[in-house]
């Protein structure tokens, strides 16, 4: 009878603690989770509804914490949102999963975090197409951050005949576009060339290279790149190399032409890295045989991108013991123009006199 009664007291003390005291101790998951393909080359839109109870509820924060990633990747990306949606970019040759919870937080819940279930929602396009059909190697650039070109090479069971398109999309554009200016090999599509992507920079920019086919369905192939990532400049312009009164070397040039900000270009010369200009002492001419300048996007604007060519210009500066030699050769060459002309001068005093001994002879003999 006493262990009735405790157990009746603590039911009552839990009740009051809980239900009568009105806060919250567990939460409804979210309902409906679905992730829908909006025909964006791969930038799907993953949403939810909120469970009914928490429609009536007050005094209380509501968010969601949301998880996802693609078949392999080994880490869940997660994302805490107030919204009932979230846009992210996948690659659509891949299964995509993604899993939602209820967070609350609040006078409420006594201020304590209320976690929900998790509900679970998975999407894959059908597949299509042999997979030794899509292209190879895509390789994209974006020149002196103005105009991006990619190429491709076929799949290696492309059926004669068969035409690839090239399509792309970026936040900001209705719908996905296709290339209007295709590279072309033996009359087949194999690049794209796109300009005016400004307002394409630091987002998703997605990319659809799909193909058509009399005899048989093509594999698309997706791809999801930063254009910023893929700057190639042009090398850097007007080099020149001064000696000092100390003889010291100094090499300076200017940043290329084009639409690539200076700012954003880091610069390698001789395995330094540098600014504008940089300069090397007596002691390191001695190996440096010729000065050249290359220039790459820095840190501080892109995660990556592509060396540009090295500049054109080659000045050598003479090395220290080639100047040595230079001078000596000079002295030996002054030296022995004074002697030749010297001889020469003797040589023709000599003769200039064999004449005038002559001349009288000659006259008394006749």
């Amino acid at each position: 009878m006493d262990i009735q009664w405790i157990c009746a007291v603590t039911t009552i003390l839990a009740w009051f603690c809980t239900g009568s005291s009105g806060h919250q101790t567990s939460v409804e998951p979210p309902r409906n989770l679905q992730i829908i393909d909006p025909g964006l080359l791969g930038h799907l839109c993953i949403e939810w509804q909120p469970p009914p109870s928490l429609l009536t509820l007050d005094q209380c924060t509501i968010k969601y914490k949301l998880k996802y990633r693609s078949t392999g990747d080994a880490d869940w990306k997660v994302v805490f949102t107030k919204k009932l949606k979230y846009g992210v970019g996948f690659d659509l040759s891949k299964r995509t999963e993604a899993k939602v919870q209820t967070l609350l937080e609040g006078r409420c819940t006594n201020e304590s975090e209320v976690k929900s279930d998790w509900t679970h929602a998975t999407f894959q396009l059908p597949s299509q197409g042999d997979l030794e059909s899509q292209i190879r190697d895509l390789h994209c650039v974006y020149y002196d951050w103005e105009h991006l070109t990619c190429t491709w090479q076929l799949g290696r069971l492309a059926p004669p005949g068969a035409r690839y398109e090239f399509y792309y999309w970026y936040e900001g554009l209705d719908h996905a576009v296709q290339c209007d200016d295709y590279r072309q090999t033996h009359g087949r599509n194999t690049g794209c060339n796109l300009q005016n992507l400004r307002q394409a920079e630091y987002t998703d920019f997605n990319v659809c290279v799909n193909g058509s086919s009399e005899s048989t369905w093509l594999r698309p192939s997706y791809f999801t790149f930063h254009l910023q990532n893929l700057v190639k400049p042009s090398p850097p312009e007007k080099l020149s190399v001064s000696i000092s009164a100390s003889e010291e070397v100094h090499v300076e040039w200017s940043p290329p032409a084009g639409g690539t900000p200076p700012h954003c270009l880091d610069y390698e010369s001789v395995s330094t890295q540098v600014e504008t200009a940089f300069t090397f002492s007596q002691s390191n001419r001695s190996h440096v045989a010729c000065v050249r300048v290359r220039g790459k996007t820095n840190v501080f604007c892109a995660d990556k991108g592509f060396w540009s060519e090295w500049t054109r210009e080659c000045f050598y500066v003479s090395r220290k013991d080639e100047k040595q030699l230079f001078l000596l050769i000079a002295v030996v060459l002054s030296f022995l123009t004074i002697v030749i002309i010297f001889i020469l001068a003797a040589q023709r005093k000599k003769r200039t006199n064999g004449e005038k001994n002559r001349s009288p002879t000659s006259l008394y003999l006749e």
